[in-house]
Order: structure tokens, then sequence, then C-alpha cells
């Protein structure tokens, strides 16, 4: 039998973005991650994480007073049972947004308890699979000068990586002209054995999209990823008919019932859904296995260390998603998370999903937050 859980411990790492950085519908000012860690009482450590951009302290918060308390003295290798109970119990303050991403990273952490109890990664706990997966290098922001797209695309491709993914919506969205020229820069400048990526940040309706999409197809994108607003699945249904660009969507979505709900819309070619806020390994696992019954691409969002072991062991998953803004401060909370080589992360054979902590650089950043 496993150990009890005995305590909860959550910080909060945040970075400035220098250069206001925007895409098509926001700029992004600061990235950070709130890390959870769940101790049981022989001392094993599970590590969790989700986003600290926008409401990390209500996260934390929520962690802290709310969910820990019903944690204590439970089993960590309940997972399905800890997630429905946590699910019922705050259903009424949200089943999507920060309550989510509380609940997914707890339970990623508990999932790292489970593998380390066992001596085992994660990737053998989810059947085994592949020992690497693609990743592709994600940015090209709208607020860049073409020159500037062009140069970041050409230093991802020096570094090893073979997709790159770059914004589209240029001028709040309003422009899609200018955003076919870019792209055509882009694929002039790399050639055809690059795979484009292309990120809308649902700025369109359906038939602006639609138009862009036909009008970029020349330079043959390997998806086009949100071009309409992610809630507006009848949108997401309506470019794909006008389309054969695939449609990649989910980041937005919550549960296997939000991507059950793209899934019978025919709204999506690719699903992207994040596991540090859809609801973690166990919910992500649900969804992974809907992906396979509508034989569509499952590619989650950002995140690539914690997805790797999950695509690894998914038959239809794709590729994973290293957000070059993210790259410096998961190296200081993470430091021994594998970098990619020749455009693949490569599995890890630690137990648990094998992330360390920097715990000196965390509670320096604390420090300075609270001074």
């Amino acid at each position: 039998m496993s150990d009890l859980i005995e305590k909860v411990l959550v910080h909060l790492v945040t970075a400035p973005v220098p250069g206001g950085l925007t895409d098509a519908t926001r700029q992004v000012s600061s990235i950070g991650f709130t890390i959870v860690r769940v101790f049981t009482r022989d001392g094993v450590e599970g590590i969790g994480i989700t986003y600290n951009e926008v409401g990390g302290e209500a996260t934390k918060t929520l962690i802290d007073t709310t969910i820990t308390p019903r944690l204590i003295g439970r089993d960590p290798f309940d997972t399905e049972v800890l997630w429905q109970e946590s699910f019922h119990y705050l259903r009424g303050i949200g089943r999507k947004g920060l309550t989510f991403a509380a609940l997914s990273a707890i339970d990623i952490a508990l999932w790292d308890i489970k593998g380390k109890t066992l001596g085992l990664p994660l990737h053998r706990l989810f059947g085994g699979g592949r020992t690497q997966v693609p990743v592709y290098a994600s940015g090209g922001w709208t607020s860049y000068t073409d020159d500037q797209l062009v140069a970041e695309a050409e230093s991802m491709v020096a570094r090893g990586f073979r997709l790159v993914k770059v914004k589209v919506g240029v001028e709040g969205g309003t422009n899609p002209g200018r955003d076919v020229v870019r792209v055509g820069k882009l694929r002039a400048a790399l050639g055809d054995h690059i795979q484009l990526l292309l990120d809308a940040n649902n700025c369109w309706d359906a038939a602006t999209a639609v138009r862009f999409a036909n009008r970029v197809a020349q330079y043959n994108p390997l998806l086009i990823e949100e071009p309409v607003f992610a809630d507006d699945i009848p949108g997401l249904a309506r470019f794909k008919q006008g389309t054969d660009i695939p449609l990649g969507t989910g980041e937005h979505e919550y549960t296997r019932y939000g991507v059950r709900d793209l899934l019978l819309a025919n709204a999506a070619d690719i699903i992207q859904t994040d596991g540090t806020r859809a609801g973690g390994y166990t919910e992500m696992l649900k969804i992974a296995a809907l992906t396979q019954a509508w034989n569509v691409g499952f590619a989650p969002h950002a995140m690539e260390n914690i997805h790797l072991p999950l695509v690894a062991t998914t038959p239809n998953g794709r590729f994973l998603e290293r957000l070059l803004l993210f790259e410096d401060i998961t190296a200081h909370v993470f430091p021994n998370a594998p970098l990619p080589i020749n455009g693949h992360l490569h599995i890890t054979n630690l137990p648990g999903h094998g992330l360390e902590l920097d715990l000196d650089y965390i509670h320096a950043q604390e420090l300075g937050a609270s001074s």
C-alpha cells in the first residue's frame, strides 16, 4: 500500500516579458508557473505545475485553503477517486479556468508520486511507447517586423527544429493580406522542407479565416490554429468545411466534455488541450482516448516536459510545442528538463515525469516578489 499525503506546498514564480510582445488578440507582459509540491508521510515528493500569467495568487489560495485540506491523509494512488471528488466539490465555482488549473497541477503531482513510489517513469505507467517525440519551436509574434519574424524562424531552424509555429493576425487581425505576405516571406526563407504552423489566437470570424486559409494555402501550412474564437464551435466547423488545411484547436478547452463537443461538431483535426489546465494526466488520458476514437491528431499545447510521456504513449500523438518565451524560466525552475535534439525531445527514464526543481531559484523568486 502506498503512503498517505502529509502536506502540500504551492510556489509562484514569474518573469517579465520585455519588448511588448503581442499576438493577434493580447499583449504578453509576464509569464510564470504555479508549482505544486505534494508530500507523502515517508517523504516522497510529487511535483505539479500550471500557469502563473493571470490569476496565480487565486490559484494558490484555492489550493491552500480549499483543495489541500481534502487531500491530507489520502492515498495519492487514488487519482481517479480524488479527481472525481475534487471535480464535484469544486464544480459550483468553476468547471473551467483557474479552478481547473489548480486541479490539474494537483493531479500531475499525484501521478509523479505514483511513478516515484513505483520507481517507474510515467510513460511506462501509461503503457510504453516511443523513445522520442517531434517538438516544434513556437514564437513569431505579430509585433515583430517582417525581418524580425524571418530572423527568429531561421534561428529556430538553425537550432535543429524542423517544425516552426508563428503568429498570424497582424494589426489585431484586421489585415490578413499582410499575414499572407509574411507567411510567403517565411516560406521563401526557410524552404519547402520546413513545416510551418500558423496560430491566429482567436482573431477572426469564420468567413475571414476561410478566406485567409485559401490565400495562404499556396505556402502549404501544416495547420492553422484557433482561426476563430475558441468557444465558437460552429465557426470552427465552418472553417474546417471551407479549407483542407488542418485545423488545430483545444488549448482553451477543459475536460473530456469540451473535447467531446469539438469532435461531435467535426470542429478539429488536431486536438491541442493543455494538461496543466484541462484536468491533469487523469483527464488527458481520457482526452487522448477520445482523439483516437475519432481518428484525429493529439498534440497538447505548450508545457512540453509535462506532456512528453503522454504524447510518447499515444499512438496518434503528433508533436510537442516548445514556447521559446518560456525557455529561460523553464531552465531555471527545472534545471534537468530535457533539451531538444535535432527537433525531438527524448523520453526520460527517471521515475515520475522526471523533473527536478531548483528550490533556491524558486525561493529567491518568492522573496523578491514579497519585498
